[in-house]
């Protein structure tokens, strides 16, 4: 979550429905009061988006449906352009302006065709959700993920980034090694935040594969071309 003088935003409500088993509601709520406690203000609305459209960043969502001052993007690519003006898309990133705190909108397929990255000026961050973290990363369509890895590039050359945060950590401290599908104890995972120079990594894998097909190990994630 990141909090404005206006308003809130929320990026992705993860792979549970089930408030039972997954109260996010209930945390948001949580810390939207104890902000609120710092800041009175007579109305502070939710606006909850997403890094991209797959189902276990989206699955929550209806926790929301029925609370106050709430807007819940949808995951779809005419929702997210309509819903953040991006209507040149994917060729020219956006802004949204929380109040005192403008977070920039990078346009992102390829591992999904509604993928958004978000640059939050007030902390640094670069936000990729899965377009790039310590995992396998899922390459849909080849043309339009090298075109964001690209656009990604282009920005962080001219804007301050302190960390590269994605949503999965999936690999072991072993360059090259990944945890398999479905571990649910991971006692030897590296740290979630990745820099700069794991795009041009990135970038550079791309290069490299671009004639080759299915998985590829690069130090700390592995490209896995899904055509």
């Amino acid at each position: 979550m990141l909090f404005g003088n206006d308003r809130a935003l929320l990026l992705d409500t993860g792979a549970s429905a089930d408030p039972d088993h997954f109260p996010l509601r209930e945390t948001v709520d949580r810390l939207v009061a104890d902000w609120l406690e710092r800041h009175p203000r007579p109305e502070y609305p939710l606006l909850v988006a997403h890094t991209h459209g797959h189902g276990d960043h989206i699955a929550a969502d209806r926790q929301f449906a029925d609370r106050p001052r709430t807007t819940v993007v949808g995951p779809g690519l005419d929702e997210v352009t309509a819903a953040f003006g991006l209507a040149d898309w994917p060729h020219r990133a956006g802004t949204l302006d929380l109040g005192g705190r403008i977070v920039d909108l990078i346009p992102g397929p390829g591992h999904q065709r509604a993928a958004l990255v978000f640059h939050d000026r007030h902390t640094g961050l670069l936000l990729t959700g899965d377009s790039l973290y310590p995992g396998r990363l899922c390459v849909e369509d080849r043309a339009a993920y090298s075109a964001t890895v690209d656009r990604l590039l282009d920005f962080c050359g001219t804007r301050p980034v302190r960390h590269v945060l994605g949503c999965h950590i999936e690999m072991t401290t072993t360059p090259g090694e990944d945890y398999p599908r479905g571990t649910v104890h991971q006692p030897d995972e590296p740290p979630l935040q990745l820099t700069v120079d794991h795009l041009r990594t990135l970038r550079r894998a791309l290069d490299e594969t671009a004639d080759g097909h299915g998985t590829h190990p690069y130090g700390e994630f592995v490209l896995v071309y899904r055509d």
